[in-house]
């Protein structure tokens, strides 16, 4: 008698700036294995403050497979997988590298086979803010800053993709002319797993300033102004929920991958993060079939900051011996409010505001040039926060009674620091019970893609899917009583 076959798994991966972390689940949503590399510590070579997205991944995806495979993980089991990967990043494919990735040999290292493969060995980032002239002349194209917001959903910021592309037209012009396809980090990524290129989704491509958030096509004006010839190097836009293909056979031989597990669209960290899915194969019309589904489109804001958690990592480093325990037990020993001490650290050239600077005031409100340790972590954290009140009022927020404030990512996992946003904000804050919450999200999506896919609603794996989403979040504290 045959055995029944075993539960199918779904893999998550995220791609961060740090780290390349992986989380899989089962059909019930059941976390099931987590591993991670953290580059500093494991790729000390690639020094990740300079992250180089083509360079890195590659030899960090080796490592964390690897380590994976270790740990008994068995990837005949992953039904599917998909991931994410920091935002705003780029690759540039070189002349031919379609080819390399078709033909992969399993008995060697990715980062073997892949090194030739790039046109632009210094890929830019989100930390990049040198295309200014760029932004200017994209916005000149359009008709202006508010006609730009109006077709790709912002004005031109520096980090985009679609001015970073511009700003390579107009000095690397050589490098561009031998590149063959340009990913972001996110289709980077699934492009390795798919063994081809993988299309750019709609939710990242909505931050290159090139995509017509309507249309859901790029922008013809957008592409005129930043390159020749960019649509083919970009190919077409899909939806995040979309399946690509069949996973490499370069993973089925080296790592036991089944060649029927899918690779479902690749999208940014920042959407991924909340768990905010495209519910087009999971809403379900009332007494209606398996096959019943409600199409949808959904959008929602975000507002990126760059002077965030390597701020807080540079101040940890100088002020609590590079320890987050001292980091925190400084918050614990320093009352809110900090006795009047506070200061703003913009250490790099701010997104919102656009400012950059370290000012840092006393209780007198006089500038001084330094604080006391325990009183500068309270003082980079308690800034932090007020800054982004500040920005949620602006934009039309207000935090009345009832305000509920949701902190995901790896220092959601920070009780001290969360007593701060709790305390700044006025309001009880939520966490969800992983902080790896992107690699969680990812992984959702996974078993989201395959079900919509295959157009067969999965039970009760699919109604817990949709109930996660609805109570995605638990108290992590107890409200306080305030008077």
């Amino acid at each position: 008698m045959a055995s029944a076959p075993r539960a199918p798994l779904y893999l998550g991966l995220d791609l961060s700036t740090q780290q390349l972390k992986a989380v899989v689940i089962d059909g019930e949503l059941r976390v099931v294995h987590q591993s991670g590399v953290q580059f500093d510590a494991e790729l000390p070579e690639f020094r990740y403050r300079s992250y180089k997205p083509d360079s890195i991944s590659w030899k960090a995806l080796d490592l964390l497979l690897d380590k994976m495979k270790r740990a008994g993980l068995d990837f005949s089991r992953v039904r599917a997988l998909s991931g994410s990967g920091q935002q705003h990043g780029s690759v540039f494919w070189r002349r031919g590298a379609s080819e390399t990735l078709k033909h992969l040999d399993p008995d060697q290292d990715l980062h073997q086979l892949l090194q030739d493969s790039f046109s632009v060995s210094d890929s830019p980032v989100w930390m990049d803010s040198s295309s200014t002239q760029q932004c200017e002349d994209l916005q000149a194209a359009a008709g202006g800053a508010l006609r730009l917001a109006e077709i790709t959903g912002s004005r031109a910021y520096e980090r985009f993709t679609g001015n970073q592309i511009a700003k390579l037209r107009q000095t690397r012009a050589e490098e561009l002319q031998d590149t063959e396809r340009i990913s972001l980090v996110s289709s980077f990524a699934a492009s390795l797993f798919l063994g081809g290129y993988a299309a750019i989704d709609y939710s990242d491509g909505s931050g290159m300033n090139l995509l017509d958030i309507r249309t859901r096509n790029w922008s013809e004006i957008c592409l005129q102004a930043t390159a020749p010839h960019l649509d083919q190097l970009l190919g077409a836009p899909l939806p995040s929920t979309s399946v690509l293909g069949p996973v490499s056979s370069y993973f089925v031989h080296r790592y036991g991958f089944s060649e029927s597990c899918s690779v479902v669209a690749f999208t940014g960290d920042n959407p991924e993060g909340t768990r905010l899915l495209d519910a087009s194969a999971m809403l379900v019309r009332k007494g209606g079939g398996a096959r019943d589904r409600l199409q949808c489109f959904r959008c929602f804001v975000i507002s990126s900051f760059k002077n965030g958690s390597l701020t807080r990592e540079r101040v940890r480093n100088e002020c609590a011996g590079a320890s987050w325990e001292l980091f925190s037990a400084a918050l614990r020993d320093t009352p809110l409010g900090n006795h009047g001490n506070i200061g703003f650290y913009f250490e790099t050239m701010e997104i919102t505001p656009p400012v950059i600077g370290v000012h840092r005031f006393d209780s007198a409100d006089c500038e001084v040039s330094s604080l006391s340790p325990q009183v500068e972590v309270r003082a980079v954290v308690e800034g932090q926060f007020l800054s982004r009140r500040l920005h949620a009022e602006r934009l039309g927020y207000s935090i009345i009674p009832g305000t509920r404030v949701l902190a995901t990512g790896g220092a959601s996992s920070n009780k001290e620091i969360l007593q701060v946003l709790s305390d700044v904000f006025n309001a009880p804050v939520y966490t969800i019970d992983l902080s790896d919450s992107t690699c969680l999200g990812s992984a959702y999506r996974a078993l989201h893609g395959q079900c919509a896919h295959s157009f067969y609603f999965e039970k009760p794996a699919l109604d817990c899917l949709v109930s996660e989403l609805l109570e995605s979040f638990s108290l992590k504290r107890e409200e306080k009583e305030r008077t």
